[in-house]
């Protein structure tokens, strides 16, 4: 993100989760917002995206992203990483403004 980076934020979190909080998202950086449960509908938007930059899939902890990933990348998308520790990490480590639940 620091570099400028064409990326996409895939948020696979609940509505009211991400009501409460989210990571901003600029000029290159795309902001998403699909369920997790909702992901398998919406597999080839999400391999749209991926076709020519990295989508970073995040949710509370990193445990539900890191399952969308994975499963992602077993759909043969490529360009897909789990944002490890989820939102949660985030606000502490890159942007304390983030609120926490």
């Amino acid at each position: 993100m620091r570099r400028g980076e064409n990326l996409v934020l895939l948020d696979v979190r609940q509505p009211h989760e991400r009501a409460y909080c989210k990571i901003a998202a600029s000029e290159t950086i795309a902001d998403i917002h699909i369920p997790m449960a909702d992901v398998p509908a919406h597999l080839e938007e999400v391999r749209g995206l991926a076709a020519d930059r990295s989508v970073f899939v995040y949710c509370h902890h990193g445990v539900r992203s890191r399952m969308v990933a994975d499963w992602l990348s077993a759909q043969g998308v490529a360009n897909v990483v789990n944002l490890a520790g989820g939102i949660d990490h985030w606000s502490n480590v890159i942007d304390p403004t983030v609120a926490k639940y």
